[in-house]
C-alpha cells in the first residue's frame, strides 16, 4: 500500500479519535483553545507514520491508536510554544492564526500545557499490557524532554546569531526536529514487538528522515512562499538561525538532503528482507513523497 492511500483511507478517522479526546470539563476556554491547534490542520505525519508502519507490519492499526494521538498531542503543544512572543514570535500557522494571535499569551501557554499532560493520560488508555504503556511513556517523555525536542528548542535559541557547523545544527535538529519522528518509528517497533536489529534500523530511519525534514524545510524557507507553506517565510534568516542552505548552499542542502533519504530507503529494503510480511512500499512511498519538485 502506498502512503498516500493509507493517509486518505485513515486520516480523517484518526483526526476525529484526536479531537474526541478533549472533552469539555474545565469549564473554561483551554479546551476550546486546544481544539484550535489541534483542527489546524497539518499532513499529521508523526501520528500516520506510527499508525502506517504498525500496518505495515501487518498487525492492526488500531492498538496505536493513543500512542499516535499522544504524539500528535506533544508536538501540536510544541508547535503552540514554538510560535509564543518570547519564542520564534510567529503570528500565522498552517495559513491560520496563531494561538496566542487567537486568543492570548497566557492561554496559549495554557493550551500548550494542558495538551502537553494529556498526552501522557492517554498513552495509559487501551488495552496493551502495562510493560508495552510504560515503555511508550518513558520513549515519548525522552523524546519530549529535555534530552530531545525541549532541549533541542533550547540549543536552537542559543544558536541563533552563531556561526554554528553542519555537525551542530544537525545536533540541535535531531533533537528539535528528529526525536518526536524518531519516537513514531519506535512506538511502531515496540507495539509490533520486533526485534533489536529491526528497532535499531528504525531509529536510523527516522534519524536519516528527521535530518531530511529539517533540511526540506530550511530550503523552503528560502525557496517558496507563504501561500504555498501557510507560514512566513523568511522566518530563519529574521531570527539569526544558521540553516543548512546558508551552510552548504541550496546545491549542497540538497545533495545532503537527497543523500538521508537514499539512506533510509536502502535501510528499509534491509528491513523487508528480514520480515518477509512487512510491506515496505508504505514507509518508501512516504520517504519518496518528501523528495523536492
Amino acid at each position: 500500500m502506498q502512503f498516500q492511500t493509507f493517509t486518505e483511507a485513515y486520516k480523517e478517522s484518526f483526526e476525529n479519535y484526536l479531537t474526541d479526546l478533549i472533552q469539555n470539563k474545565s469549564q473554561t476556554a483551554i479546551e476550546e483553545a486546544m481544539r484550535y491547534s489541534l483542527e489546524a490542520g497539518g499532513k499529521r505525519l508523526r501520528p500516520l507514520i506510527l499508525l502506517a508502519l504498525v500496518r505495515a507490519f501487518d498487525q492492526d492499526y488500531t492498538q496505536a491508536l493513543p500512542a499516535a494521538a499522544a504524539l500528535e498531542m506533544i508536538h501540536t503543544y510544541s508547535l503552540i510554544h514554538d510560535d509564543l512572543p518570547a519564542m520564534d514570535d510567529d503570528d500565522l500557522r498552517r495559513g491560520k492564526p496563531t494561538s496566542h494571535i487567537k486568543y492570548t499569551e497566557a492561554t496559549a501557554i495554557l493550551a500548550g500545557d494542558a495538551l502537553l499532560t494529556k498526552a501522557f493520560e492517554i498513552l495509559t488508555q487501551g488495552n496493551l499490557a502495562d510493560k508495552v504503556k510504560l515503555s511508550l511513556i518513558r520513549e515519548l517523555a525522552q523524546a519530549s524532554g529535555h534530552e530531545g525536542m525541549v532541549g533541542g528548542q533550547q540549543a536552537d535559541m542559543d544558536g541563533e546569531n552563531k556561526d554554528l557547523s553542519v555537525e551542530e545544527l544537525a545536533s540541535i535538529h535531531s533533537r528539535k526536529t528528529g526525536m518526536l519522528i524518531r519516537f513514531a518509528f519506535r512506538a511502531a517497533g515496540l507495539l509490533t514487538e520486533r526485534d533489536e536489529v529491526t528497532l535499531t534500523d528504525l531509529d536510523t530511519i527516522a534519524d536519516k528522515v528527521g535530518v531530511a525534514y529539517q533540511i526540506r524545510d530550511d530550503i523552503l524557507d528560502v525557496t517558496s512562499t507563504e501561500e504555498e507553506i501557510g507560514k512566513r517565510v523568511g522566518a530563519d534568516a529574521k531570527h539569526g538561525k544558521s540553516t543548512y542552505p546558508a551552510l552548504l548552499g541550496l546545491e549542497g542542502a540538497q545533495a545532503r538532503f537527497d543523500e538521508h533519504l537514499d539512506d533510509a530507503l536502502e535501510l528499509n529494503e534491509a528491513i523487508k528482507r528480514r520480515h518477509s510480511d512487512y510491506d515496505k512500499e508504505l514507509l518508501a512511498s512516504f520517504i519518496l513523497s518528501l523528495k523536492l519538485k
